[in-house]
């Protein structure tokens, strides 16, 4: 006779059939440090190069400072024993030179040589980077403006606002408003300390100003190198001296800050 299991024997018996949900997604674990040893939480992913480095280029000594100051105290002697008062006219962009030109002939052609003395398109050096190539440049430091020195009449105030490409005469309303000579002297400034410069000689140190012709913030661009290779990004800060920039790139949904140099990115 086979004997029978008693329903008290199964009372402790456990079967673990494991969970019903269904299994948490493998944690990614983002390492966005790139040397920098500090902790940052999720919401600083960023690299932080600090702030930029002057190069030894950019460095002036005290005789170049000299000579600076002595430039600019020529210019402002200059402009206090000038004749007429400083006016801007505006151009359309691009056009500043030719307007100038334009404006030089019209003076000779009208007659007014007493009443228009000068026009002067404002300058400055800088070093552009394109490419990943720096190179000296001179450019318009005040796009879409000229600066007219000037006895104001209506018949002057009329031969220069009929210049070809002029579009008016800065001031309130239709009336010209002219510069105070702080004014002139800040828009000059920059052209005067180039001239000063490469009249000290190419041995001279030289402050100039970096900017980036391959880049802008807001630009949309690829990343070609690094972790983020594949990756679109959005330029929010450049940094031209280092040659870096800042940009937003899109990680598990989110967009998080990180920082490239140029040859790691390329526009889209």
């Amino acid at each position: 006779m086979t004997e029978s299991t008693s329903p008290d024997a199964y009372e402790n018996v456990e079967i673990d059939l494991g969970t019903l949900e269904e299994p948490d997604a493998p944690e990614v674990d983002l390492n966005l440090d790139f040397g920098d040893d500090s902790t940052e939480t999720e919401d600083d992913l960023v690299l932080n190069l600090g702030d930029d480095e002057p190069e030894p280029v950019d460095e002036i000594d005290e005789g170049q400072a000299a000579t600076d100051e002595a430039a600019l105290e020529e210019l402002r002697s200059t402009l206090r024993t000038q004749a007429g008062d400083w006016y801007v006219i505006h151009t359309y962009s691009g056009m500043e030179n030719r307007v100038k030109q334009n404006l030089d002939a019209r003076i000779s052609t009208l007659g007014m040589e007493d009443f228009i003395f000068e026009s002067i398109v404002p300058t400055e050096d800088v070093v552009e980077t394109r490419n990943g190539q720096r190179k000296n440049v001179t450019r318009t430091s005040h796009p879409g403006y000229v600066l007219v020195r000037m006895d104001l009449t209506n018949e002057s105030w009329s031969a220069v606002r009929q210049t070809p490409s002029v579009t008016g005469f800065v001031g309130q309303g239709t009336h010209p408003v002219p510069l105070t000579l702080d004014e002139v002297e800040r828009m000059l400034a920059p052209s005067v300390l180039a001239k000063a410069a490469a009249a000290a000689g190419p041995a001279a140190p030289k402050k100039r100003k970096v900017e980036v012709a391959d880049f802008t913030v807001g630009d949309s661009v690829m990343v070609v190198q690094g972790p983020f290779s594949g990756v679109h990004a959005t330029i929010t800060d450049i940094h031209a001296n280092n040659q870096r920039l800042k940009a937003l790139v899109e990680i598990l949904g989110r967009e998080t800050p990180v920082e490239l140099s140029f040859a790691q990115v390329q526009k889209g």
